[in-house]
């Protein structure tokens, strides 16, 4: 495939709101890309140089961009500079220069995507003295054979920003209409070792829910009725299996099938193939030339899965309700960690699935230490002070994730490792067994153990024990618990009642919440010298994928949290509002949507002003917002949805009429 034409899809793509649309012009280009080229058209379209756990990335900021541009358009860095400083998207500048550069390319070709992604994989890969330079010379000789539409996304993915609204949920959309596609030109259908070939097909619906066809067949098929079915194709395509809720005959040897959860039965392998392993780029591979893969996904060790996440609730009295019996897990408040042994390599991932195992050498040795061959665990890292006997909170736990003193470190801040799931262990992928089971068998591994503590977890039957125990954790120091349910498989990548946290009131709310700041405004009065007086932030609407914003914040900043953050968002300020993002205000200066914040407040009320769930005129705010923390640790794909926020509204609301 030649770059120009994904440039082109890209293009299409950026000028579309709809989630429909960027994933109907995806699958299209999908369909036209050879077996070899489906990585690299995922990884460039997602602005990775490789899936985050491989901790391969270009690591070129705009100066050296500008230096790259310089060198393949002939203009000036200080008019780049202004140019960006105009327009707020290298993107726009890389184009705009290379429409009208003032030297021509004496040996530009035509590119291929392959040539591209290749030649910034092996720039991402360059290291030791002197490889800025040669990475400047390199992009600049790619930018050369550009096209100005290709210089473009080029630019874009060399600073690490796309500026395009699709993502990973959109991508596997794509996947799934491709699929669909495949196996709706129906030949016959499969019951076990039972094939029914099928005279003719009419499909008279097709969507999320429900798949409805009429067919012509001398068989009997009235057995088929809700049994699972696979659907054949002419060129031998399979579906997942399908559960058939109705057969009806309307007239001789003529029926309407009707299959449940169609589009969902499709989607939901792929999902779960990306939440097992974290690479899209093998995931849509596998399912555009080996859907056998898909179906039959194994877990591998170094390639992490996608952390499970919890519900909330707002009391112990509706946890038991909703899960009855159940564990009571601490919530601690440091850094989650995802650990993969394998003999004795050993590698640690973060919440964001980053590789950081350098930066915790005293917990690599330790799960080196442990017997087993071949383990996944999970657990928390949290800050230790010996001498008081107590957990240190999460603003000084994050010092210890960097790349140098870490021996320093090592000694200042100690962590303390508590384990509190298993999902893969000698062979075994743990992610289907039930927590109760995941549990002892932890405790197995870990029986004895003086460096890997166990999670503090207690049995709870019902409302009261579950509050004492939530007690306790609160007066150690902790951010409150996690209830789980016994039965319960691990949900991969989702957000399951499988697990409910309960943290610390914060006003009326049952949570803080987990935002992104999209811009930020001018100090006045005691912070005029800081620059900085407030952030506007956002959660995510994932129906749509869009940013709405749902809070301006003017307060919970210390001076050094307000120096700080003047002096990263600085470096993150666009000229205009983020593509992604639907706002009614606007601030000083908008920014990358990259940096993310906990947030308090008394509750969420109604309001005219924020575009959170916005419906009738009126969409979702915070009430007297306050910075409770920065957590480096989160990325856009872990803050807040929309959905999440009227749930928490609905749990207030509860609350309030309880009390």
């Amino acid at each position: 495939m030649l770059f120009r034409d994904f440039a082109d899809a890209l293009e299409k793509i950026e000028l579309t709101d709809s989630r429909l649309e960027m994933a109907d012009i995806f699958a299209e280009l999908l369909q036209k890309a050879s077996k070899d080229e489906i990585k690299p058209i995922i990884y460039l379209s997602l602005g990775l140089v490789l899936p985050t756990h491989y901790g391969i990335e270009l690591g070129l900021g705009l100066k050296l961009m500008f230096e790259a541009l310089s060198f393949s358009t002939g203009y000036s860095k200080n008019k780049i500079e202004k140019m960006f400083i105009q327009e707020g998207d290298i993107g726009k500048v890389a184009q705009n220069l290379t429409a009208k550069k003032l030297q021509a390319s004496l040996f530009a070709k035509e590119l291929s995507c392959s040539d591209v992604y290749f030649r910034l994989l092996n720039i991402a890969k360059l290291g030791g003295k002197g490889s800025q330079s040669l990475k400047i010379k390199q992009i600049a000789e790619l930018l050369n054979s550009s096209s100005d539409l290709e210089a473009k996304f080029i630019s874009r993915f060399c600073v690490g920003n796309m500026r395009l609204g699709i993502r990973e949920p959109t991508i596997i959309d794509a996947l799934a209409k491709i699929k669909i596609l495949k196996i709706l030109n129906i030949a016959a259908l499969a019951c076990e070792r039972t094939i029914i070939p099928l005279e003719s097909v009419q499909i008279l619906s097709s969507d999320f829910l429900e798949l409805k066809i009429k067919v012509k067949t001398k068989q009997e098929i009235s057995f088929l009725e809700k049994k699972y079915v696979e659907l054949i194709s002419f060129n031998n395509e399979k579906s997942p299996k399908l559960l058939v809720s109705k057969i009806e005959e309307v007239q001789e040897n003529n029926f309407i099938i009707t299959f449940e959860d169609f589009k969902k039965r499709i989607r939901y392998p792929i999902e779960r193939a990306f939440n097992l392993c974290n690479d899209l780029g093998k995931v849509a591979e596998f399912s555009l030339f080996d859907w056998e893969k898909i179906e039959n996904f194994k877990i591998e060790i170094f390639s992490p899965v996608r952390p499970a996440l919890a519900e909330r609730l707002s009391s112990p009295q509706e946890i038991i309700e909703k899960l009855g019996p159940c564990a009571a897990d601490s919530k601690y408040d440091g850094f989650r960690l995802q650990i993969h042994k394998n003999q004795d390599k050993v590698e640690l991932y973060s919440r964001k699935l980053e590789r950081v195992t350098d930066a915790f050498p005293e917990i690599s040795a330790a799960v080196r230490e442990l017997k087993q061959n071949r383990i996944i665990f999970e657990g928390e890292a949290v800050g230790y002070d010996k001498k008081q006997k107590k957990f240190l909170p999460f603003q000084i736990t994050i010092k210890r994730k960097r790349k140098y003193d870490i021996e320093k470190m090592l000694k200042t801040i100690p962590l303390h490792l508590f384990a509190f799931d298993l999902i893969y262990l000698d062979g075994v992928d743990y992610t289907s067994v039930s927590f109760e089971q995941r549990r002892k068998d932890l405790e197995k591994v870990l029986k004895n153990n003086q460096k890997i503590f166990l999670s503090d977890l207690k049995m709870v039957s019902d409302a009261a024990q579950l509050q004492a125990f939530f007690e306790s954790c609160i007066q150690k120091g902790l951010e409150g618990i996690i209830a789980k349910d016994l039965s319960a498989p691990y949900v991969a990548g989702a957000r399951e009642f499988a697990w409910i946290k309960l943290k610390k009131s914060y006003g009326k709310l049952a949570d803080t919440i987990d935002c992104v700041i999209v811009g930020y405004y001018l100090g006045k009065g005691s912070r005029a010298e800081f620059n900085f007086g407030g952030l506007l932030v956002a959660v995510q609407n994932s129906q749509t994928g869009f940013l709405e914003t749902i809070a301006k914040i003017g307060s919970g900043f210390s001076e050094k949290e307000m120096q700080y953050l003047q002096s990263i968002l600085s470096k993150l300020k666009i000229n205009s509002k983020p593509q992604n993002l639907i706002s009614n205000l606007k601030p000083d200066f908008w920014v990358e949507p990259k940096i993310v914040i906990s947030v308090s407040a008394d509750e969420i009320s109604l309001s005219p002003v924020h575009t959170c769930g916005f419906e009738n005129n009126k969409g979702f705010a915070l009430r007297f917002p306050r910075m409770v923390s920065i957590r480096e640790d989160k990325s856009l794909s872990d803050i807040t949805t929309t959905e999440e926020i009227k749930e928490l509204y609905a749990l207030q609301s509860r609350k309030t009429a309880t009390s």
